[in-house]
């Protein structure tokens, strides 16, 4: 009997803990439930941003930095060494082609320009005096061959003479032979004599040519160095715009230092620049944003510079508006390469909402509520974003930045 009594016992207890757990659960569920119904998260209309999903077009792009340049500038360079004297003109100064900008002292390249004068004609004489001389050397070497001619006209008698006296019994044979000698050291040295006017006849045109070219040379050297005492009264050689000129009067400039800078300012071009992260993507001929204030402007990449400093690409704009209002010189700009586009996709207004991830949640307004909903992101740009999915146009999405809601499902909105 007792155990059957501690049997009952012990189930009784059994269905009691069985009856308080699940009376525990159901009290906790209505607990939670009544919770979310009484403490459900708000936000104020006006405490944050939204837009209407709508059908349109689009542009993905990757953001990049750029400084408006004048496409077309001329640096004037000093030709001489020399020192300003004057500046006539300041930056800023609208000029016509063949203003006069600034004055240098070029006393120093003048003397120089008299001393080249001076040696140029120094060699004229030289070679006056030189063909003077040659021509006295060939002379008497060619009366001397003359000489010889004759020398040997009557050593070739003495040879006959001789003949004929050895017929006639009068002479021996060894004056035969004697004659015979002498005319054939007189034929070898005249020979000799015939060489050395040929040799020297190609040694005067030698120096001759020789002379002649050093002259060409200082001549050459002093019509550059006329040209350039010209060219150091700097004067503009188109219309612009004085941008920048050197001003420090008394400074001494080397031959090639830039001493005036003229723009066009009808007409520009933007620089830009991206990290080298991006060098793959950027390609000649593809289209870009010009992005100034509010207003937009088109171009397209026409020149990519091959070097790479600091992890930074530099790249050339050429607008398509090159004298649009809105451009200055030196201006910075956002720019905006387009990498992709697409047509009569549904897209909302760009902003803090949309954190660059494939996929993330959006909050879309109805009935005064937000309701979170996962989205697939598509192309995106400073303007828009694509939305691909869960989304229809018309709806009304936030896209202000929700991440104080992150972990909310559903937001009441106080009007």
């Amino acid at each position: 009997m007792d155990t059957m009594i501690e049997a009952e016992v012990q189930s009784k207890k059994k269905r009691k803990t069985i009856l308080v757990i699940a009376a525990t659960l159901v009290a906790i569920a209505l607990v939670s439930w009544s919770m979310r119904i009484v403490f459900v998260p708000s936000i104020d209309k006006k405490d944050f941003v939204s837009a209407i999903v709508e059908t349109g077009d689009i542009e993905n792009t990757i953001t990049a930095s750029g400084e408006v340049l004048p496409e077309f500038e001329e640096v004037i360079s000093s030709p001489v060494k020399a020192s300003v004297q004057s500046v006539l003109l300041d930056a800023g100064t609208q000029v016509k082609a063949g203003e006069p900008v600034l004055t240098l002292d070029k006393s120093a390249s003048q003397t120089e320009y008299e001393k080249m004068k001076f040696e140029l004609e120094t060699k004229r004489n030289n070679i006056s005096k030189l063909k003077l001389e040659l021509d006295k050397s060939f002379y008497d070497i060619q009366s001397n061959n003359d000489i010889k001619q004759l020398r040997i006209g009557s050593l070739e008698a003495d040879v006959e003479n001789a003949k004929r006296l050895y017929k006639a019994g009068g002479g021996t044979r060894e004056d035969i032979e004697k004659a015979e000698l002498a005319l054939k050291v007189a034929n070898l040295e005249k020979q000799q004599l015939e060489n050395e006017i040929k040799s020297k006849q190609q040694t005067m045109q030698l120096e001759m040519r020789q002379s002649e070219i050093d002259a060409a040379i200082q001549e050459n050297d002093l019509k550059a160095l006329e040209r350039k005492l010209t060219l150091a009264n700097i004067v503009t050689t188109r219309a612009g715009v004085i941008t920048w000129v050197n001003k420090n009067i008394g400074t001494m400039v080397n031959e090639g230092d830039p001493l005036v800078r003229i723009a066009d300012l009808s007409s520009f071009k933007v620089q830009g620049s991206i990290s080298d992260n991006y060098l793959d993507q950027l390609r000649n001929g593809m289209a870009v944003i010009i992005r100034i204030n509010e207003n937009t402007i088109r171009g397209i990449v026409n020149n990519i510079y091959p070097s790479v400093q600091n992890g930074i690409v530099t790249f050339d704009i050429q607008l398509a508006e090159r004298n649009n209002p809105l451009l200055r010189p030196n201006m910075k700009v956002d720019v905006y390469l387009v990498t992709d586009a697409k047509k009569k996709v549904m897209r909302v207004a760009n902003g803090g909402a949309f954190k660059g991830a494939s996929t993330q949640d959006i909050f879309i307004i109805s009935d005064g509520k937000a309701i979170r909903k996962a989205a697939h992101i598509g192309l995106s740009n400073f303007d828009y974003v694509e939305l691909k999915d869960n989304v229809k146009p018309g709806d009304v999405v936030i896209v202000s930045d929700m991440s104080n809601f992150k972990n909310a499902s559903e937001i009441k909105i106080n009007q």
